[in-house]
């Protein structure tokens, strides 16, 4: 006889194997075990949607807006307000979906003032920063 453990569907099951004649034996297939019943889990209570917040005022002087080219929630701010950048310049990272995407400038000009903190979430097409 042989012990072993059997793992279906994640459930563990105890068998007991008995040898005949030295081999295994052909011996009728048993009765097919119904897989367990696993309770769905609980159900959260839904979410109460929030207003949409306002963007906040741009600085005096303010030009276009860097929009957003996904959601995510924003790592840093890689310049400060009063930078001159180049088009193409990195000027702050995001993180969508557990990767960095880095965000660079639009245009050559300079960031007069973001429009998001690091932390933030946005939203696709969200302004980010604006640049004078």
């Amino acid at each position: 006889m042989k012990q072993l453990r059997i793992t279906v569907a994640g459930q563990t099951f105890d068998v007991t194997v008995e040898t005949v004649g030295g081999s295994l034996a052909a011996a009728p297939a048993p009765a097919p075990v119904a897989a367990p019943v696993v309770a769905p889990a609980p159900v959260a209570a839904p979410v109460a949607a929030t207003a949409p917040v306002a963007d906040p005022a741009p600085a005096a002087g303010a030009g276009t807006p860097g929009p957003s080219p996904l959601a995510g929630k924003v790592v840093s701010l890689d310049v400060t307000p009063g930078t001159a950048v180049k088009e193409g310049d990195q000027i702050m990272t995001l993180e969508a979906m557990k990767m960095n995407t880095v965000i660079y400038a639009p245009a050559a000009g300079t960031v007069t003032s973001f429009a998001v903190a690091p932390g933030d979430t946005v939203a696709e097409n969200q302004p980010l920063a604006y640049l004078g």
